[in-house]
């Protein structure tokens, strides 16, 4: 819903309050009682959210969280979470809710003290958007990792004719550096050139820290490059791809979402 699991940490909190000042006696129903009591806390945080994410310095990513055990990836994975950026707080609550926990809409029409009528418009408009950005390829798990590590050979090397091979020609790279981190790109940088440039020039321009360890961990659902030094997380770095080139590279170096909880 958040796209962050420490708003979705505060959201719990939030619900667990409510629930310990609410006489039990009273409830008929535990489960949608407390459906509705996170639902609703999560739309008005969203709703707060999307007014900061409009002064947000330069491109805003969902939070990256560790995944070590099987997840749904198609709620989990970090495009799907940009994806439900195009939707009102009210249509990714009906989206989720339908598609995700399989909530009828009459359910969902009492968590949202609406009507069915109003859930079906709602997920018809999500589904519209959604489909709208969805890639227009699947890609393996297996060719997923081929691919990074190829993206990680050509960082390594450091030369922008390796990267020929790996970016597709309209790659698109995202940076999302809260406007804490030097370098960080402020708007959507496309064509698979251009992105390797920029990577490389990066790479000459900064230097690299010695004890900087990158990873193959598994970040939302699927293998992501993660840079670690022994100051913490330094980024990072997930991609999309068409089964045959990387099209889509989203790279995390805000400080603050680089906290990298565990989703199990």
């Amino acid at each position: 819903m958040l796209g962050s699991s420490a708003e979705a940490e505060d959201a719990v909190q939030d619900a667990w309050i409510r629930w310990q000042s609410t006489d039990h006696a009273a409830i008929l129903n535990e489960l949608a009682w407390l459906s509705t009591a996170l639902v609703r806390i999560c739309i008005d945080r969203l709703t707060s959210a999307q007014a900061r994410r409009e002064t947000y310095p330069g491109t805003w990513l969902p939070e990256p969280v560790l995944t070590t055990s099987p997840v749904d990836l198609e709620s989990i994975s970090l495009g799907f979470l940009v994806l439900l950026e195009r939707l009102t707080p009210v249509e990714r609550a009906v989206f989720l809710l339908h598609q995700v926990f399989d909530y009828s809409h009459a359910e969902i029409g009492e968590i949202l003290g609406t009507n069915e009528t109003a859930s079906r418009q709602s997920l018809h408009r999500a589904r519209q958007h959604v489909a709208a950005g969805r890639p227009r390829f699947d890609s393996s798990r297996e060719t997923h990792e081929h691919l990074l590590h190829a993206f990680m050979g050509c960082l390594s090397r450091g030369d922008v004719a390796s990267f020929a091979s790996v970016l597709a020609e309209d790659a698109t790279l995202y940076g999302d550096g809260g406007g804490k981190v030097r370098g960080a790109i402020m708007r959507p940088l496309s064509g698979g050139d251009r992105v390797a440039r920029f990577f490389t020039g990066l790479l000459a321009k900064t230097p690299t820290e010695p004890d900087l360890v990158v990873e193959v961990k598994d970040v939302n659902g699927w293998p992501a490059l993660v840079g670690r030094t022994s100051a913490g997380i330094s980024f990072v770095i997930t991609i999309e791809t068409d089964g045959t080139h990387i099209t889509t590279i989203r790279n995390v170096v805000n400080p603050e979402k680089l906290v990298l909880r565990h989703v199990d």
